[in-house]
């Protein structure tokens, strides 16, 4: 009996002790702080665990054992949302899209994206969307898990796995119409193909569905249409059914206005968007992530040597569209393309927008709370507020002052764990 007795009150005693929880509190006090929406001074944050508790003037009392950490000079910012990237990518200049598709192995590009993740995370981007493998099949999926799991460090990912295209349209292709190469995404061929490849991408873990609504598939290699509104409203309809939001890829006036009617929550790119088309967009509430650094990199790639050479034809254009964007009052989403440049690099696409005409200001919320709520996660991240996650990052000086002040982190927080503290 006292053997039971002992044995009974060890369990008791273990169950009390790891029922005891340790609370974690932080105290976050810099010179300002951009809450996603406008700059305060003076303002402070308190995190318990892993969310906001406080946030605003010093009108309560620490608990015991509180971590303060000053920031002097230093603006506080909702953690970064990198609005598109590709994690299993790295830049075209060190190896082709098509020889990272067909010649190096899935165990390389993940080894690859692990060391992507973590810079992403240590330049103050506490989530991506990461939008499309590029032939590592539902690989994004694992390292996302992984990274919940504190295996590897990096960002809350936002994953899309597989793109879809139209069969026959995409890459990498042979010159011999008898030799068939792995494609970098899923094809299909009608509507019932596309909604049995969104049930499918959603049963691998897919978090939002990307569809190809227009390739470079025209006779001379130009940018055509390749689904019909009715193949794309199907993929709306699914992943809409299941909670699940779609982006499309799309350069031409003819993509973007099929996506648009068919529902889409935003188009990436835009390049040869017209007035009447973002007047639509605006109209119907479809966000662009224009990818201004892509282009911008790929041209630098060719040879253009920027602040040099003059300026070429493609970049001239996206310039001329991304103000008509503007000007038509279409919500401007921040995604550079991460991974046709590098990975960690992602202010480059904060810069660039500065440059083709944004307010700082209203670049800090396209990187914070206007990603947020595009992609629908507005309830969680892009803010700093009471009760969302306390996804937080300060930099040296004002962004919103001078963008560039964006590159000078001092401190990175994710889920109210310290990743980077430089003061």
């Amino acid at each position: 009996m006292k053997t039971i007795f002992f044995f009974l009150l060890t369990i008791l005693f273990f169950d009390g002790s790891f029922a005891q929880k340790t609370e974690k509190y932080i105290l976050l006090k810099p010179d300002r702080m951009f809450d996603g929406g406008q700059m305060h001074t003076s303002w402070v944050v308190f995190i318990k665990n892993n969310k906001i508790e406080e946030v605003g003037d010093m009108k309560f009392k620490l608990p015991a054992g509180t971590e303060i950490i000053e920031l002097k000079g230093c603006t506080l910012l909702p953690g970064l949302i990198e609005g598109h990237s590709h994690l299993f990518l790295h830049p075209y200049n060190e190896t082709s899209w098509d020889d990272q598709v067909l010649k190096e192995s899935r165990a390389e590009r993940t080894a690859r994206a692990v060391e992507h993740a973590k810079a992403t995370l240590m330049a103050g981007f506490t989530t991506v969307r990461d939008l499309g493998t590029e032939g590592s099949m539902y690989d994004d999926v694992g390292l996302k898990i992984a990274i919940e799991k504190n295996v590897v460090q990096g960002p809350r990912i936002i994953c899309a796995t597989r793109a879809i295209v139209a069969r026959g349209t995409y890459g990498p292709r042979s010159e011999s119409p008898d030799v068939i190469l792995p494609q970098g995404a899923a094809e299909v061929g009608n509507v019932d193909e596309m909604m049995n490849e969104v049930r499918t991408q959603i049963s691998k873990g897919a978090d939002v569905i990307k569809i190809y609504a227009d390739y470079r598939n025209g006779p001379n290699g130009e940018a055509r249409p390749t689904f019909t509104v009715e193949e794309i409203a199907a993929a709306v309809k699914i992943a809409g059914s299941s909670g699940r939001l779609v982006t499309v890829h799309a350069v031409t006036a003819e993509g973007m206005t099929r996506a648009i009617n068919a529902g889409v929550a935003s188009i990436e790119h835009g390049d040869y968007g017209t007035e009447e088309v973002f007047k639509l967009m605006k109209e119907k509430g479809v966000a662009l992530c224009p990818t201004l650094a892509a282009g911008d990199a790929v041209e630098q790639y060719k040879g253009w040597k920027k602040g040099i050479d003059p300026e070429p034809e493609r970049i001239t254009d996206k310039k001329r569209t991304f103000q008509l964007a503007l000007k038509a009052g279409v919500t401007i989403c921040m995604g550079g393309d991460v991974g046709v440049f590098t990975h960690g690099d992602n202010a480059r696409e904060m810069e660039m927008m500065v440059e083709y005409g944004m307010k700082p200001i209203d670049v800090l919320k396209s990187a914070t709370s206007i990603n947020a709520d595009v992609f629908g996660y507005g309830d969680k991240i892009g803010r700093i507020k009471k009760d969302l996650f306390a996804d937080i990052i300060a930099v040296d000086g004002d962004p919103s002052v001078d963008i560039k002040n964006i590159r000078k982190i001092k401190l990175v927080m994710k889920d109210g764990v310290v990743y980077r503290n430089d003061k």
